[in-house]
C-alpha cells in the first residue's frame, strides 16, 4: 500500500454560528475557496496534479448545496481536471473527507488529494437539510437519537470532564 503524507493544513476563521455572527457575510463557498487558494499559493501547487478534493458538509442545501467541493475547485481557479466531491457524515464530515482523500492516495486511486470540511452555520442553520432521524419519534426512539450537545454533556458527566 502506498504511504500517504499530509503536506499542509489550513484553518478558516471561525465565529459563532448565528445570523449576526462575525462570519455571517462569508458564504461556505467563499470559505472553501479561500482554503483551496491558500493551499495552492502556500505550496506553489500545480493544481493539475490534484486528482480530487473531498469536502465534508453536514447540511448540503441552499448556497452550500449541490457539490460544493467541485464548485469551490472551479471558484478557486484550480485545473479543470481536478475533481470535487461532497460527503456527509454529520459532525465527522470533515474528518471523514480527510480520511477518504488519504485512502484514495493509499489505494493508488489518486496521486494527490485534498480533504477537509466546510459549513456556514451562520447562513445555513443546523438541521437545514431535514431528515427523519431527529424528528420522527419512530426512528429517534429506535436509534436512541440524542442531540450532540446533550450527548457531550452526558459523556463529560460520566467520565468527569469539566
Amino acid at each position: 500500500m502506498t504511504e500517504c503524507f499530509v503536506y499542509d493544513t489550513v484553518r478558516t476563521p471561525r465565529g459563532k454560528g448565528k445570523k449576526d455572527g462575525a462570519l455571517h457575510e462569508v458564504t461556505a463557498l467563499e470559505l472553501s475557496t479561500q482554503t483551496l487558494k491558500a493551499i495552492r499559493d502556500r505550496n506553489d501547487l500545480d493544481t493539475s496534479k490534484v486528482d480530487d478534493v473531498v469536502l465534508g458538509c453536514v447540511d448540503p442545501v441552499g448556497e452550500q448545496g449541490g457539490d460544493i467541493a467541485r464548485i469551490a475547485v472551479l471558484n478557486a481557479d484550480y485545473a479543470q481536471t481536478t475533481a470535487g466531491v461532497q460527503i456527509n457524515r454529520f459532525c465527522a464530515s470533515g474528518l471523514e473527507a480527510t480520511n477518504m482523500a488519504a485512502a484514495k492516495v493509499m489505494s493508488g486511486e489518486a496521486d494527490m488529494a485534498i480533504g477537509g470540511g466546510v459549513e456556514s452555520m451562520s447562513r445555513v442553520g443546523m438541521g437545514a437539510s431535514g431528515g427523519s432521524w431527529s424528528t420522527d419519534p419512530g426512528i429517534a426512539f429506535k436509534s436512541y437519537f440524542t442531540p450532540q450537545g446533550i450527548g457531550a454533556d452526558l459523556i463529560c458527566t460520566k467520565y468527569g470532564f469539566s
